[in-house]
């Protein structure tokens, strides 16, 4: 789906329509004097871990998670669930 662009007269105009739009799956460029401004898209959704491999094993895919690559995803998953300070 190519995305649509309208302007912010239009966004203001009728806001619920391209609200349904993004709902619907789609991208939404809001552009001002023919310059995008703001791109409205779908909020992407978290799965879990154990969704993922669900779905890579129905897409048939064969590839095997040892317990070194399940501790680094792990070890990932916390490092970015720490507080993030700005250096000095």
């Amino acid at each position: 789906m190519a995305a649509l662009h309208i302007s912010e007269s239009e966004l203001a105009r009728d806001l619920h329509a391209v609200l349904e739009q993004v709902r619907l799956g789609g991208e939404v460029v809001v552009e001002q004097n023919h310059r995008p401004v703001a791109v409205m898209k779908p909020v992407a959704v978290a799965r879990t871990m154990s969704q993922i491999i669900a779905a890579m094993e129905a897409g048939g895919a064969c590839g095997i998670v040892d317990e070194d690559f399940a501790r680094d995803v792990e070890e990932g998953i916390a490092s970015r669930n720490k507080p993030w300070n700005l250096p000095a």
